[in-house]
């Protein structure tokens, strides 16, 4: 993995955690798009997110998302509005 991944993920995992627990009714949800270059690569790492993620067989959907919301590198965050569906955060 990454080292820059490495650094964000726990922390990103830290505040999903602790706004699920202060607000349950809050919402929010993260789905996680891999790099990985192999299966057991991103069954490892994901296995210790509690997000919910893109199957990673779905590579040409991830492509797609990523394309879609201006990905060029990792780690990135995408943060957008659920109701509209409009990017709040882009990922730069």
């Amino acid at each position: 993995w990454c080292g820059p991944c490495r650094g964000f993920t726990p922390m990103l995992i830290e505040f999903y955690n602790v706004l699920k627990e202060a607000h349950p009714a809050h919402g929010i949800e993260i789905i996680f798009v891999s790099s990985d270059r192999d299966e057991p690569s991103f069954l490892q790492y994901f296995g210790t997110m509690p997000f919910l993620a893109l199957p990673f067989s779905n590579r040409a959907l991830a492509q797609q998302v990523k394309s879609m919301f201006g990905v060029r590198g990792i780690p990135s965050l995408v943060v957008l509005d659920s109701m509209s569906g409009q990017i709040v955060v882009p990922p730069d």
